[in-house]
């Protein structure tokens, strides 16, 4: 009898220990990994030195640790919201934790850091710390109770230019000069348009749960115009400073894709789980394309006038 108990015990430990590393790994977001990674490699091109250990620490930290701050945070503050919504448990769309999982996730957050906060001191000097500096403040603007800027649009959708810090960390941590003005508007403009698709994604559980974002206040088909618009001011400074019809080729086809969506296709209909799935997909192929092209072209790392 006591074997047998010793023994289920130890199945349950192991399946909770399991479904623990599921639910870290999910919190940091997989299936946003590859748009990460082309904001951290954008400012490299083709100067990437694979053998160097800065350059591999700041990869890891971008990916996972920094996505534990950024999404990790947002999952403590949206339990309720997070319970409405189908996307969520996954490793694509993220975590859906329970309460002890959520409970400490707040100090493993904190932990996760401590090790990357040591190093990047080590190489980049005290102004490191500047970087972390507007980053928490960042992260808590934007889930703060009562003030929190992801509920109050348009602040929901400009808080993501905030994902310009992976650009300059990359540079201070490989050594290579930071980019244009011209890319870190063209990188605020990505990270909008990609958050708006996001909340177009979430509107039927975001509007359950009362929560207010841009796509709730004015509708999915407005929003996907917005997008639009967006990615058309993209194109403009592709084809204007950086010369590259391949890029601009991408984003136009993007714009005309969500003109026609929010004209004709779905328009105010809500897209199914499959169909969602599917464009996380194509989204994920679009963003190591657009890696590949960074690494060969270098597209994005200099103007010409």
């Amino acid at each position: 009898m006591a074997q047998t108990a010793a023994a289920l015990a130890g199945k349950i430990s192991a399946r909770s220990r399991q479904s623990d590393f599921t639910f870290l790994l999910q919190v940091c977001r997989p299936g946003l990994w590859t748009t990460t990674a082309l904001f951290y490699l954008m400012p490299l091109g083709h100067s990437i030195n694979f053998s160097s250990a800065k350059f591999w620490v700041g990869l890891v930290y971008v990916l996972i640790p920094l996505g534990f701050v950024l999404y990790g945070v947002n999952d403590i503050f949206d339990v309720e919201a997070d319970r409405l919504n189908p996307r969520k448990g996954t490793f694509l769309f993220g975590s859906l934790g329970r309460r002890e999982q959520l409970a400490a996730l707040r100090w493993q957050i904190v932990a996760l850091q401590i090790p990357f906060v040591t190093a990047f001191l080590l190489w980049i000097g005290a102004q490191v710390f500047l970087w972390f500096g507007v980053l928490l403040l960042a992260v808590a603007l934007y889930n703060a109770p009562r003030i929190g800027f992801k509920t109050r649009p348009p602040f929901d959708v400009l808080m993501q230019a905030s994902y310009l810090l992976v650009f300059v960390l990359s540079s201070w941590v490989n050594g290579v000069p930071q980019l244009p003005w011209q890319t870190f508007a063209f990188g605020a403009l990505f990270a909008m348009h990609s958050h708006l698709f996001g909340e177009v994604m979430d509107i039927v559980p975001d509007r359950e749960s009362g929560r207010t974002t841009t796509a709730v206040r004015i509708g999915a088909s407005r929003t996907k115009l917005l997008m639009a618009v967006f990615l058309i001011v993209e194109v403009t400074l592709v084809t204007r400073y950086f010369h590259n019809r391949v890029i601009a080729g991408f984003l136009a086809v993007g714009a005309v894709w969500f003109v026609a969506d929010a004209l004709w296709l779905w328009r105010n209909k809500p897209y199914s789980q499959k169909v969602i799935t599917l464009f996380m997909w194509k989204w994920n192929v679009a963003a190591v394309l657009l890696i590949v092209w960074d690494y060969m072209q270098e597209p994005l790392t200099r103007t010409f006038y």
